[in-house]
């Protein structure tokens, strides 16, 4: 599905955490804007990461499901292929004209 950001989208400063299933995380809140999302530290790096991707206990998690914190910068107006919805996040995962692909909330696209 085609969609256009209706919005910039700017990336965060830190580098993007790939994570696998098994791999173990110190984990940490929820984030409050998007309440699908918890902080994790991993031996690679940071991020926010779907909280169902998680198995918790206490302050530590298992991952259970690979995820790629990577987001896309794009600017209003851009056109994007979207190729995986995630609607309890609010994210969608796309591909602008140049290749690169990543993260790109909902509220930031409308369908073309």
């Amino acid at each position: 599905m085609r969609s256009v950001l209706t919005a910039d989208h700017e990336i965060p400063t830190r580098a993007p955490l790939k994570i696998q299933p098994g791999d173990e995380l110190e984990v940490g809140d929820r984030d409050t804007e998007w309440t699908a999302f918890v902080f994790v530290t991993s031996q690679n790096g940071t991020g926010w990461v779907p909280a169902r991707y998680v198995d918790v206990s206490g302050t530590r998690g298992t991952v259970l499901v690979a995820y790629d914190t990577t987001e896309l910068p794009a600017s209003k107006g851009d056109t994007v292929d979207v190729l995986k919805d995630d609607p309890e996040s609010g994210w969608s995962w796309c591909r602008d004209s140049s290749g690169r692909e990543g993260w790109v909330p909902h509220r930031a696209l409308r369908a073309a």
